[in-house]
């Protein structure tokens, strides 16, 4: 990789970090012992393409589908009294960003009167990932991964759509998004 591209990266990623609102000192210790690996970024965008497979399985099921939505959440983001979460979902745009639980929650299910009419209950029977890069900081504390991934629908049609998440490791060692930036590719027409 180019190495001001590199350094651009890891200079937002840094950017991000500080924005989230963790300790540096705390997050960068808990690195040193067990630093951010590529497979465990592969792996938690996996189990969340699963989880919102899941939220649209519950809905269809006529299950308690907010109750997935928010397991969902607090499995993968980062909310909590001392973190920032950067959340802009792709089907956003009077309440572009999504800064709390509840947010998200509304994002994710939907809710009466907003923009929001539920994205994870649609819903998808697969999400596919194609990483166009990731980025691991030198201290292992945060990784960054762009690229596309395709959500397919009932009918077995996929819909392409541009992502930027950033991950850190909780307490427990899992990783957790602290960004969250999607949107549908540019279209000239």
């Amino acid at each position: 990789m180019n190495k001001f591209v590199y350094a651009s990266i890891l200079g937002a990623g840094s950017l991000a970090l500080a924005a989230c609102g963790s300790d540096e000192a705390a997050s960068a210790g808990a690195a040193d012992a067990d630093p951010i690996t590529m497979a465990e970024v592969e792996a938690a965008q996996s189990a969340w393409g699963d989880g919102i497979v899941a939220i649209g399985a519950t809905f269809t099921e006529e299950g308690d589908f907010s109750a997935r939505a928010s397991e969902h959440i607090a499995t993968h983001y980062a909310y909590g009294e001392d973190a920032t979460i950067l959340f802009k979902p792709t089907l956003a745009a009077e309440d572009q960003f999504r800064e709390t639980t509840e947010e998200a929650l509304s994002y994710f299910v939907g809710t009466e009167g907003t923009e929001d009419g539920g994205f994870a209950i649609a819903p998808y029977t697969a999400v596919r990932w194609e990483n166009n890069g990731t980025v691991i900081s030198d201290s292992g504390d945060m990784a960054v991964a762009m690229g596309n991934y395709f959500f397919t629908g009932t009918d077995g049609a996929e819909t392409k759509v541009e992502y930027s998440f950033a991950y850190e490791k909780d307490e427990n060692g899992e990783l957790k998004i602290v960004l969250h930036h999607s949107s549908l590719p540019f279209s000239a027409s």
